[in-house]
């Protein structure tokens, strides 16, 4: 009895500006070939049916979920990942408002989400709160970092930001 990915053929795919040639199947999803034949792990599993954004990445800088995107559509079209997203200049700036936000909780979201921003910022240089919102709403953030999110988004495109930094916890006393 056969495998789900039993038919073979190759590819050539520009991932992060290098070219590969790879023998997959053709239904095998982007995420797969990114994570175990690329060993390129910074894009994220979450959900598998393109619901919860952890899988976003760039094909021809527009952001999609590669956990249902079949190797076989790519075609040409270059893909970006998290790993080399802050080669571009909205990338790093992306990247830079995350830290100076202090965005990140547990984490395994914020791939998915610097990539959405990035490709939402390339797109639309200066983005109103409702376009922020409607280009991040695919993206989950189970530890509900949406505010910051928004906030870094906002640093990022326009170099201001409205948001404090959070005041640094005090190391407990202990009493002797």
């Amino acid at each position: 009895m056969g495998g789900v990915f039993d038919e073979r053929a190759m590819f050539q795919l520009n991932i992060n500006g290098e070219s590969s040639t790879l023998d997959v199947p053709p239904d095998m999803p982007l995420l797969w070939v990114l994570r175990d034949v690329l060993a390129l792990t910074g894009t994220k599993f979450g959900c598998g049916i393109a619901q919860c954004g952890a899988c976003t990445v760039h094909l021809a800088g527009q952001a999609v979920r590669s956990c249902v995107l079949p190797v076989s559509a790519i075609g040409g079209r270059p893909v970006t990942t998290i790993e080399a997203v802050g080669q571009t200049a909205t990338g790093k700036k992306v990247q830079q408002a995350w830290l100076d936000i202090e965005v990140v909780q547990c984490g395994y979201c914020q791939s998915g989400q610097v990539m959405a921003a990035a490709a939402l910022l390339a797109h639309t240089p200066s983005p109103t709160d409702a376009q922020i919102d409607a280009a991040m709403s695919g993206n989950i953030c189970r530890c509900g970092t949406y505010v910051r999110i928004r906030e870094a988004i906002k640093l990022a495109a326009t170099g201001q930001t409205t948001a404090e930094k959070p005041l640094p916890v005090a190391a407990p006393q202990v009493a002797a």
